[in-house]
């Protein structure tokens, strides 16, 4: 599978599953902006059937290459991002585990029955990131208590394997040319900014500029009926050159740390 092919099916999923993620594109494109997509995020469990590595198979097949871990003790997650070999345009790959064991009973029995319902021709397969929820009907009751716990978890047990965010590129927008622009742009026609940390996450001097609006909040099928939970969200990075001259590739723990909040549950105004 071609990395076009994969990004486009990504890309299909993850804005029919969140109508509000085409509406902010298209305000861009509308503004005469050129999108290019810096990066895709994923999250996953450390089961062995279903961890990082597992999840970047295809990845790696479409030439990708691993580059770089991240830790994040106070979430119990661990990372790695993934870059193309040869285009340096290709948008990064970021795929994010919850360290279970660092979690209760309760959610490691959970995350091990959701990995035991999965079939095995899909684990074997490069279709399981495209897969979802692949467990079936969620419990509202397991979500909640899961919440309690690690929001990462919940969202997780919801959505499945899927592309938790897509994210523009500021260093291609001609208009909105800074994060702040950007920001203010979004505030202006109604979005809601990932504030946890402050509205932009990193710093020139780190090389690396972040914000996120809150994922929007959509209805949800669960056993005991229809609710409404966090979704996916849109990102927005603006990467900024090295000693070299070469725009910093990488991600910063501490601000990625935050972007993890834009999946946080709250009530809509």
């Amino acid at each position: 599978m071609t990395k076009e092919v994969l990004f486009g099916k990504l890309w299909e999923i993850y804005t029919a599953q969140n109508p509000s993620v085409k509406k902010v594109y298209n305000l861009f494109v509308n503004e005469g902006e050129t999108i290019e997509n810096d990066h895709i995020a994923f999250r996953t469990f450390d089961d062995p059937r279903i961890n990082i590595e597992v999840l970047a198979k295809p990845f790696l097949m479409a030439g990708y290459e691993e580059k770089g871990d991240y830790h994040f003790e106070a979430k119990k997650l661990y990372a790695k991002h993934y870059e193309h070999k040869t285009d340096q345009k290709a948008p990064r790959v970021f795929i994010s585990q919850l360290k279970t064991a660092e979690f209760s009973s309760f959610l490691q029995d959970t995350v091990k029955a959701l990995a035991d319902k999965i079939d095995g021709d899909l684990l074997n397969s490069n279709e399981l990131i495209f897969s979802g929820n692949t467990w079936g009907l969620p419990s509202f009751e397991v979500y909640r208590q899961l919440r309690d716990e690690s929001e990462y978890a919940a969202w997780l047990y919801v959505y499945g394997f899927c592309a938790n965010h897509f994210t523009v590129s500021v260093n291609y927008l001609k208009k909105l040319n800074s994060v702040e622009k950007v920001n203010e742009f979004l505030k202006k026609n109604g979005y809601l900014i990932n504030d946890s940390g402050g509205e932009i996450k990193g710093t020139p001097q780190e090389l690396l500029e972040q914000s996120s609006i809150k994922s929007e909040i959509v209805a949800v099928d669960f056993e005991e009926g229809s609710f409404e939970v966090p979704g996916c969200y849109y990102e927005f990075a603006r990467r900024y050159p090295d000693s070299t001259g070469k725009l910093y590739p990488g991600f910063i723990a501490k601000s990625a740390d935050k972007i993890f909040e834009s999946t946080d549950f709250y009530r809509k105004e």
